[in-house]
Formats: C-alpha cells, structure tokens, sequence
C-alpha cells in the first residue's frame, strides 16, 4: 500500500443491487488499464469513534500516479460505465493525492 501515490476510499450504500453489479463487471478491467491496483473492501466496517454517516461497502484501491489515476476516472468508458453506479448507489468517495511514501 505504501507505493501508492494516490489512494482512493469510496462508500457505497447499494440500493438497487442489479445497477451495481452491472458496474462491478465492468470496473476491474478499466482499473487495470490505468495501473491502478484495488486493496481491500469490507462490507461492514467497525465504527470506532465520533460521528459516522458511513454505511454500506467500502473500497480502497489506489494508483502509481496522479495522471493515471485522472485519466482513469475521466475515462470516457469509465464514465459510461460509473452511471451504473450513481443509479445504483448513494456514493461518497475522497482520493489521498499526498500520500507518504515509507
């Protein structure tokens, strides 16, 4: 995980589960197309403390660089692709562009 320039953490709350999986499908290959490498997902994750609106599933993946990590999501393909997702899920999502190499 340390070699990563960028992380990102997305939380899905699936509502309408055939839309999702129509993006699931589809995701991996075009993760894989810009060197970007999932890490984990939990589907319910332990919430230890303070306020929390995190429900649902959570991933993480991340990328080498910046620019693949932006051509990745600006992808047209993806883009097409992401729509099943937004029908499908109330997503929240935020990207790590400083991580600290170790």
């Amino acid at each position: 995980m340390n070699n990563f320039e960028i992380i990102v953490i997305a939380n899905l709350e699936v509502n309408d589960a055939n839309e999702y999986r129509k993006y699931e499908k589809g995701f991996f290959p075009i993760l894989k197309k810009y060197n970007g490498s999932f890490i984990t997902f939990d589907d319910t994750p332990e919430h230890k403390e303070g306020d929390s609106s995190l429900k649902g599933r959570i991933i993480i993946f991340g990328f080498n660089t910046e620019e693949d990590a932006q051509s990745w999501f600006n992808d047209p393909e993806y883009q097409q692709l992401s729509e099943y997702r937004r029908n499908g899920t109330t997503t929240h999502s935020i990207t790590f562009t400083k991580v600290l190499k170790r």
